[in-house]
């Protein structure tokens, strides 16, 4: 495909999951009649952000795969021919969990399965408590619309993950995301943090000369207000495309990707990497 058309879903979530997803059918719907090829929705959208303590009972949010939110959202994917990344939070087997997320192609096909490799620890953000690492690496997702790499949140700040996907054929990154401020935070801290995530997926696009979408939640949860801001940067760094802070929105971003092609050219980063020089990488410290 020349050019795709992305939406990504960000929006407020309700205690009672059904809702949510019910919420999220309607959007995505909503994105097909805007004529959405490749919708993203937010992390874990079925559920609020239950990492903000450490409760097993939150372990009851979990499902299969395939399972019931997967099923609905395959059958839109086929419906609508759309392709749709849909973030889940996984039960692989009974004490075995994953933050996850699956792409349906266009025909309601499972066009790949990606479990966070990332996982943070921190107040109000104890992923380490619910979520296994990953293990199937950094895949690319080859669907009608184009070849799709998927992160989830943490991962967004790893330079590596960006570039492995990209390595990969990625011509699009996308990163469903749960990031916030905490109620007490200074208005000029909040500011400090909301560019620097931006600045680094920006950079990411750069790096890699391709696009990167990220799609946050919005609304006020427990200790944290998440800042929506979802957007799409291009090959060059550019926003083409940016949410609100507080809103619910479907934004829509058309993304060419012949500009990959000249944006390589002209800056050719991905020829010039020294492949026989990196294998400190691999370490965890160099000192």
């Amino acid at each position: 495909m020349e050019s795709v058309r992305l939406a990504l879903i960000q929006m407020k979530c309700e205690e009672q999951p059904e809702r949510n997803l019910a919420k999220a059918l309607r959007m995505v719907e909503e994105a097909a009649s805007r004529k959405a090829q490749i919708v993203c929705l937010q992390e874990l959208f079925r559920s609020q952000y239950f990492c903000q303590r450490e409760d097993a009972k939150s372990f009851e949010l979990a499902e299969p795969i395939p399972g019931p939110t997967t099923e609905a959202l395959s059958e839109v994917a086929k419906k609508r021919s759309l392709v749709i990344v849909a973030p889940i939070f996984e039960r692989r087997a009974a004490g075995v969990y994953h933050n996850s997320a699956v792409v349906f192609d266009a025909d309601g096909s499972l066009a790949g399965h990606y479990r966070k490799m990332h996982i943070p620890e921190d107040p109000c953000y104890f992923e380490k408590f619910y979520f296994t690492p990953g293990d199937l690496g950094f895949p690319v997702h080859r669907t009608r619309y184009g070849s799709i790499g998927v992160l989830i949140c943490w991962d967004q700040w790893f330079p590596e993950a960006a570039r492995l996907v990209a390595m990969a054929g990625a011509q699009l990154i996308l990163y469903p995301t749960a990031i916030g401020w905490y109620h007490d935070e200074k208005e000029r801290a909040r500011e400090k943090q909301r560019n620097a995530w931006q600045t680094i997926q920006r950079a990411h696009a750069i790096a890699n000369g391709l696009y990167v979408g990220a799609v946050n939640r919005v609304g006020v949860e427990g200790e944290l207000e998440f800042w929506g801001s979802s957007f799409v940067a291009d090959p060059m760094g550019e926003v083409i495309a940016q949410a609100s802070a507080s809103e619910d929105e479907i934004l829509i971003a058309d993304c060419v990707f012949d500009k990959i092609e000249r944006v390589r050219r002209n800056w050719p980063f991905l020829r010039d990497r020294r492949i026989d020089a990196y294998g400190d990488l691999t370490l965890r410290w160099r000192g």
